[in-house]
């Protein structure tokens, strides 16, 4: 059908909708799901609703803690060639309806401005109707809206094509990925598109979390060797990388707030969790005979673009080699056992107190190889856990990259004095 006589009957179809009437045609079941939605939740059907855009540290934020930012590159590679031909836009939401990214044609992007269809918007379904965005959202499958199809008649000039993109891992969703234009530029074809764009955007975060796996599995691995017990190692969603004594299942089911300790799930019994980079090692111990999970953790500092963290538990040792900002971060936090808030490290790291976005994004990366060695409100070492820091013999080669004020002092100071015989320095901690 043409599209602007498809769009004139939608619009018959739309007024008879909300007059009760009976329509010249029927909707499609998915919009006529969402206007039922939009009835009963009191949407104003000609009446342009608009929710607060998050300020750019809200969004930015949200960016850095999204898992939909591991996948921009195959949403970019197989969307943007063809965007500019197509005169149409691609967005990215979360799971909230909050548009995250959008990129495209520049003349679309600013009629999409006008309608509101900007980063930090909010485009949930309740808030401004049947859309793209927000209704595959609530479907949780994708969708396409043409014209009069979206409930709010100032979106009757848009045609949008949205697909959910959901978590491998646990089959989470994470957000929408949508493509949106003007009227005439509508293709039969985009829905199937953009689908597929979002289907080959899932299976790259499944071989992300296989290569996640095989590193958890190097680790653990040697660990398994030398026990004489029961153990199976996990990543933080249960999946399992290694296991010793056990008949192996692809993933155990893990209590919420999962930490260091002992600890009894269903499908093992009695366990003691010790904290692995990126997952858990799980022993399976009577209580009563179980021992610490975490005893104590070595910063090395003492070596050039080679910093590590290496941690000691029941089950042995291991290290995570640490970026130059990861390393900042923990030797703050090892020179102030009481800890840090994000406000308080932001100013130590760029010596302004407001760049907590920043700060969090960057330790949230952290405690996923660190899980149960780092705790927060506040940031600090866990209790109970002995920290030693080794500095560099000659206090100018502490992290001699940094601008940080409080490395900066720690330089110029008397934090880098060496250890007996001209070694490296060693601070003991908690």
């Amino acid at each position: 059908m043409d599209a602007r006589e498809a769009a004139r009957l939608l619009k018959g179809v739309r007024a008879a909708a909300l007059a009760g009437d009976r329509p010249p045609a029927a909707p499609r079941p998915e919009i006529a799901e969402s206007w039922r939605r939009m009835l009963a939740g009191g949407v104003h059907p000609d009446r342009d609703a608009r929710s607060r855009l998050l300020s750019n540290a809200e969004t930015e934020e949200r960016r850095q803690v999204s898992p939909l930012r591991e996948i921009l590159p195959v949403l970019r590679e197989g969307l943007l060639p063809a965007l500019d031909e197509a005169l149409h836009i691609m967005v990215v939401a979360d799971a909230d309806g909050r548009l995250l990214w959008r990129e495209g044609h520049s003349t679309i992007l600013r009629k999409a401005d006008r309608l509101g269809f900007a980063v930090g918007a909010d485009w949930d379904e309740a808030v401004v109707g049947t859309n793209g965005v927000g209704t595959a959202l609530v479907a949780r499958r994708p969708v396409q809206v043409f014209s009069a199809e979206h409930f709010v008649s100032s979106h009757h000039d848009w045609t949008c094509a949205g697909a959910p993109v959901h978590d491998p891992r646990d089959g989470r969703l994470l957000g929408v990925v949508d493509v949106s234009g003007p009227l005439a530029t509508m293709h039969p074809a985009t829905l199937a598109w953009v689908t597929s764009v979002a289907r080959l955007a899932e299976h790259e975060l499944r071989v992300r979390h296989l290569e996640s796996l095989e590193r958890l599995r190097s680790v653990a691995a040697p660990l398994l060797a030398r026990l004489t017990g029961r153990a199976v190692a996990v990543d933080p969603h249960g999946w399992t990388a290694a296991v010793s004594g056990l008949a192996p299942a692809d993933r155990i089911p893990l209590p919420k707030g999962l930490g260091p300790g002992r600890l009894w799930i269903p499908q093992l019994g009695d366990c003691v969790a010790e904290p692995l980079p990126g997952g858990w090692l799980l022993r399976l111990e009577p209580a009563r005979t179980a021992g610490a999970a975490v005893s104590r953790v070595v910063l090395d500092l003492s070596r050039p673009r080679a910093w590590s963290a290496t941690v000691y538990g029941a089950a042995g040792s291991w290290s995570q080699e640490l970026t130059p900002r990861h390393a900042e971060l923990l030797f703050l936090l090892a020179e102030t056992p009481r800890g840090r808030t994000a406000a308080e490290l932001a100013a130590e790291l760029f010596g302004d107190p407001t760049r907590t976005v920043t700060v969090r994004a960057e330790l949230s990366r952290v405690r996923r190889h660190l899980a149960g060695v780092l705790t927060h409100r506040p940031y600090r070492f866990a209790e109970d856990v002995e920290v030693e820091l080794i500095r560099p013999e000659d206090p100018g080669l502490l992290l001699p990259h940094s601008t940080a004020p409080a490395v900066v002092r720690a330089r110029l100071g008397n934090g880098g004095a060496g250890g007996p015989g001209g070694g490296p320095g060693r601070d003991r901690g908690v």
